[in-house]
């Protein structure tokens, strides 16, 4: 089969793309042919290094997938031939990567896709959503009603943040770009606060007097210290990007008003948790409430360019998919 696959860790350029043995399907396993594969912040991180976990080489890269069942291997029970599925956990700890004519998907990390719903659609925005699910319920504790302040909400995370916590009854503020803020109240935001403004804590604080109860930054542009503060009382932060920032913090602002700093990877999410999140994630997509800003369908041989321009910054606002070499329509 055809596969775009390293066999070392390293920069973009160790992608190649040829020829690798078809793989087979183990127990509780089921192999898909391969429709489409997003390409993520994390691929990255997981192709050079920066985020430790087992790879098996060669290693096919790539995390997330949309394919349609051709093999169900024994004690699969959920699944037939014929099926089309997605999965957003592959590509780490000893799995491999989807970015091939076929992939292996553990059963238990499959979920069905909704009838309807465009291969590149799902693919690209199923990641950012379970990313997005998991940092407000599994990590944010999000309760209906409360204040959530989300930073970067017109990213790809960001703005699936915004859906969802609307999606549970917050009041949702968000800080984007002024150009973006029509496309954030388009997703659920309540407030748009401009990330460039002077005092960006002063506004939060005026528009929040009573205190944000979960704050989450997918940019990695605000002051953790400074959203400590803003915090109300048992308030949390919710940590999910910024390998190398380092913060200064008061612990007295944590302590003494039951407030909290979690950090969250979803690369160390369970098999449970990712479950309960495609759970949702699939109401939303059935019902058209969850849809990548904008889409860019590059075939698999060009991987290596995909992940060189993801990390040159070339890509913003904008999902990259592969998909098979021969799906991709003629010039």
């Amino acid at each position: 089969m055809h596969a775009a696959y390293i066999t070392a860790r390293g920069l973009a350029e160790t992608i190649r793309f040829g020829e690798l043995p078809a793989p087979g399907c183990g127990p509780g396993e089921v192999l898909v042919r391969v429709e489409a594969v997003s390409v993520n912040h994390v691929d990255t991180f997981v192709r050079s290094g920066a985020y430790p976990t087992r790879l098996p080489f060669p290693f096919v890269i790539g995390r997330d997938v949309v394919g349609v069942i051709v093999a169900v291997g024994s004690g699969v029970t959920a699944f037939a031939r014929g099926d089309r599925v997605w999965s957003n956990s592959l590509g780490h700890d000893g799995r491999q990567g989807p970015s091939a004519d076929f992939a292996v998907v553990p059963a238990d990390r499959a979920y069905p896709l909704p009838e309807g719903v465009a291969a590149a659609t799902a693919v690209a925005i199923v990641h950012p959503a379970a990313t997005a699910y998991l940092a407000l319920h599994a990590h944010g504790g999000i309760r209906g009603g409360e204040t959530v302040h989300i930073g970067g909400g017109a990213g790809q995370v960001g703005s699936a943040l915004v859906t969802l916590a609307a999606e549970s009854g917050a009041r949702v503020i968000c800080s984007a770009s002024a150009a973006d803020r029509a496309y954030c109240r388009s997703m659920g935001a309540d407030d748009v606060l401009d990330y460039r403004a002077d005092d960006l804590a002063g506004r939060l604080r005026a528009i929040a007097p009573g205190g944000i109860d979960l704050a989450i930054d997918t940019s990695a542009r605000e002051d953790v210290a400074s959203l400590l503060d803003l915090l109300a009382p048992r308030g949390r932060v919710v940590v999910l990007a910024g390998m190398t920032t380092r913060v200064t913090l008061t612990l007295g602002e944590l302590y003494t008003h039951d407030r909290s700093i979690r950090g969250f990877a979803i690369s160390n999410a369970t098999v449970a948790e990712l479950t309960a999140a495609a759970g949702t994630i699939n109401r939303l997509l059935a019902r058209g409430a969850l849809t990548p800003r904008r889409i860019e369908t590059l075939p698999m041989s060009h991987a290596r360019r995909a992940h060189a321009r993801l990390e040159d910054g070339d890509v913003r606002g904008t999902r990259i998919v592969l998909v098979p070499d021969e799906a991709m329509p003629p010039p």
